[in-house]
């Protein structure tokens, strides 16, 4: 079966939101699909395309059907069996769960399944605007505003440039630093004297150096040295920055010390290599400072993680959370296990019939075009350790089970047919993950009816076992220590397992009335077979609660101890876990904070139809990143997913801080919609730098602050200078190579008052150009720097922030007697 991509599409399809008005947790949208292929489609057809929301079958207009395949992949039909003619163009309402208010919901990855064409790739459909009330709100209860023009005029007012002098120079912000008026110079030159032991961090020095104008003189010197910091309890990573006239000395507690006393000063040094006189003592507030990136629902590039990794070394990050497995997509080949790869790392549809995972996300009919296809040699793997050690990150992969295990349940049931047509019976159920048996009913978040793996086969044990030991071998070769493996553990479906007759016998052998405690026993045996390796546990908090006898989550106590680290995500606003992460902590867990509500960078930045991501536990800006209070996230005035602000009662019953164990923080990406490098970057930065502050930086002191008035304006004068602290120094690094990051560029906020426009930007500094002739600003553009008025003649107003390279933010434009977005 071929699949073919013709220039022009035959079929033409637009899609658009027709209101989410249409019932409770309902919305209505329409579909029209027009032949311009020039010639009669035969009868038969099908059309495929993903959506994350659930269509109603008999909602669908008379003549077409919809169905449900699995996951986020559905199919359209026609009813009559009749040709599809030339020109003939079908309009077709549906009904779906829930709500569509942006690019991201819409339904992509559209392609023709025919007789006589085979499959034939079509891609996104053309999506209709939300301009309409009913297109914009997921409710009538939704009190989250859009985030127009308008709007972010109104977001920004509080913001304003800072004097020079009161902009930091370092990020994340140190614990002390002071500057003197003169400068030093460094260059190509520059003598860099070090021990042996700190050969790694001198040859990233040099690389620095290196790329620096030549001075026509030696310049200052610059010493390594490892020993005792001047801080109160400084820690391995703490740094001593000391500036002088002839000398440049950076000490650290450790190498890692000397290491992040090279970021600082890489962020200190101007273009020409002058660095100011001066001294800089820092250390970092939490032990463990993480970003996680998950490259299995669309898969990242080898130079797309080492540029990550570069972006996170730079920002004092030091641990990186690898994603590497998902219902959708299997990233590291297991030796023993071939077919985790051949299957599990191809998506799309096979051409011969060869078994692979099915479009997701909208990554399309071709397979080896698809960006959910492809996966990390050995050697790339090891790469990717070794750039990771190099910069001092410890990298922790996760294998996510028992639920989201599609990609492995499908690929050992294949490798299981293959042995088993070859008569070796034992050898196709050694690896088997899933009961053929098994009549359990359910469906994952993600829409799935089969990606949980049977806990109750004891293959499944030498499954995890193979797997790990094969990781453990590949950080051997690359020369890195494996600390700790992150086995996922959550959202697994309610109904799983029920219908299993094995996972039914295990629990009638030992004596279990409930699955929740056959869960358990499979928590307790990862935990065991990690640690016949010598490695930690790690997992998210679902792998560490139970339910009291109301059904509320509690920490469940037989698997608490440092040990055991438990990664806190699931506890947004609402969700009646908002204390949860305290909770694990008091009783003894060690608790790394993923809070989606805050640290979700998958999520969309703001509530505007154009902006990519989800946005189930909120929308997450900027300042939703830098204003979490890790210790007392009750300090910060908070808002549930609907804009609705927290109750006072909800806020004085939760569970605080006691002497329990938190970590650190740690971002996510989440990659359904993250399909090449440049929406990665977009997504993950500038927010990277707002959790580095958090987690770095010494603590605002935001919760000791009684008055909830003078709070807010501390908070409020803390943000203003993070924002003039990113729009002037910050971004502008990010702009330069090696680096030159492709960050998210805020779009300006604008308003019309007296007959002037006024313009502002969520990150002062950022350059501002305009237009008034209905074209898009460029770099060439008129620079915005005071209101301006209004030509007599013109008709629009458009304005975009850009940074130092040229790169423009998404186009403002207002209509000239409204200030709305256009």
């Amino acid at each position: 079966m071929p699949i073919t991509h013709p220039g022009t599409a035959p079929i033409a399809i637009e899609w658009e939101c027709l209101s989410n008005f249409a019932g409770n947790g309902i919305f209505e949208a329409r579909l029209n699909l027009r032949n311009v292929c020039g010639k009669p489609i035969a009868p038969g057809w099908q059309l495929f395309f993903n959506a994350c929301r659930k269509v109603i079958p008999d909602s669908v207009s008379t003549g077409f059907a919809i169905d449900h395949v699995n996951g986020d992949l559905f199919r359209l039909t026609a009813v009559a069996d009749k040709a599809w003619a030339a020109d003939e163009a079908f309009d077709i309402t549906y009904h779906a769960q829930f709500w569509v208010i942006s690019l991201t919901d819409a339904p992509l990855g559209f392609y023709l399944l025919s007789e006589e064409d085979g499959v034939i790739a079509l891609g996104d459909p053309r999506i209709l605007p939300f301009a309409r009330v009913e297109q914009r709100m997921r409710h009538v209860e939704d009190r989250v505003p859009t985030a127009n023009a308008a709007q972010r005029h109104a977001d920004n007012a509080a913001l304003h440039l800072l004097p020079e002098e009161e902009v930091g120079r370092i990020t994340p912000r140190p614990v002390s630093a002071r500057f003197g008026a003169g400068t030093c110079k460094l260059g190509p030159g520059t003598a860099i004297v070090h021990g042996p032991e700190l050969a790694n961090e001198a040859a990233f020095l040099r690389t620095l150096l290196d790329s620096l104008p030549a001075s026509g003189t030696n310049g200052a010197q610059v010493r390594f040295e490892t020993g005792p910091v001047t801080l109160e309890a400084p820690g391995a990573e703490a740094y001593q920055l000391d500036i002088g006239a002839d000398q440049v000395v950076l000490r650290g507690a450790s190498a890692h010390g000397v290491f992040n006393a090279i970021q600082t000063l890489r962020q200190l040094l101007d273009e020409d290599g002058s660095l100011p006189y001066g001294r800089v003592l820092d250390a970092p507030r939490f032990a463990y400072r993480g970003m996680m990136l998950d490259v299995a629902r669309h898969f990242a590039s080898v130079d797309t993680v080492l540029r990550l990794l570069d972006c996170m070394a730079a920002y004092k990050l030091n641990r990186f959370h690898f994603h590497l497995t998902d219902d959708e997509g299997w990233r590291l080949p297991i030796t023993a296990l071939p077919e985790l790869t051949e299957v599990g790392a191809r998506r799309g549809v096979s051409p011969d019939g060869s078994p692979c995972l099915p479009p997701s996300f909208g990554s399309g009919a071709d397979i080896d075009s698809s960006p959910g296809t492809g996966h990390y040699k050995h050697d790339e793997f090891i790469a990717i350790l070794r750039h990771a050690h190099a910069r001092h990150i410890e990298v922790i992969p996760e294998f996510n089970m028992p639920g989201h295990a599609r990609a492995a349940v499908m690929a050992m049931r294949v490798r299981h047919d293959r042995l088993l047509a070859a008569g070796d019976f034992e050898g196709a159920w050694a690896y088997r993950l899933d009961d053929p048996d098994d009549t359990s009913s359910y469906e994952s978040v993600q829409l799935w009816h089969d990606n949980v793996i049977c806990i109750a086969l004891p293959s499944v044990d030498r499954f995890i076992d193979t797997v790990v030991g094969e990781v453990k071998a590949l950080f051997r070769q690359a020369g890195v220590p494996l600390r700790a493996i992150h086995t996922g553990g959550d959202e697994v479906p309610n109904g799983a397992w029920i219908g299993s007759p094995l996972c039914r016998a295990r629990m009638l052998e030992q004596g279990w009335s409930d699955v929740a405690q056959l869960r358990f026993d499979f928590v307790a045996r990862c935990r065991a077979i990690l640690a016949h390796h010598g490695l930690a546990f790690a997992g998210w908090d679902d792998t560490a609660l139970t339910h009291d006898t109301g059904g509320a989550p509690a920490p469940e106590p037989r698997f608490a101890g440092p040990d055991f680290h438990a990664y806190v995500w699931n506890n947004a606003w609402g969700s009646g876990q908002e204390d949860i992460a305290y909770r694990l902590a008091n009783a003894g867990y060690s608790v790394v904070l993923s809070n989606a509500a805050n640290l979700y960078f998958d999520l969309a930045c703001a509530k505007d139809p154009e902006e990519p991501g989800y946005y189930w536990a909120g929308f997450v800006g900027l300042r939703q990143a830098f204003a979490f209070c890790p210790l007392d996230q009750g300090a910060v005035p908070a808002r549930d997913p609907m804009g609705r602000r927290v109750p006072e009662a909800l806020l004085a019953g939760l569970e605080q801080l006691d002497g329990g164990r938190i970590a650190g923080l740690q971002g996510q990406l989440w990659s359904e919609n993250a399909h090449s490098r440049a929406r990665i970057e977009y997504m993950i930065a500038p927010r990277l730098l707002a959790l580095a502050e958090r987690a770095w930086s010494p603590d605002p002191g935001w919760r000791l602050v009684a008055d909830p008035i003078e709070r807010a304006a501390r908070i409020d004068a803390d943000w203003n200078e993070f924002a003039n602290r990113l729009g002037r120094r910050e971004l502008p690094r990010l702009d330069r190579a090696p680096l030159a990051w492709a960050y998210r560029l805020p779009p300006p906020g604008v308003r019309l008052e007296d007959g002037r426009i006024h313009a502002n930007v969520a990150l002062p500094g950022l350059a501002l150009r305009y237009s008034f002739d209905g074209s898009a600003p460029n770099a060439a553009s008129p620079l915005y720097s005071a209101p301006l008025s209004i030509a007599p003649d013109a008709r629009t107003f458009s304005i975009a922030s850009f940074d130092t390279r040229g790169r423009s933010s998404r186009v403002a434009t207002i209509a000239l007697k409204d200030a709305s977005d256009a």
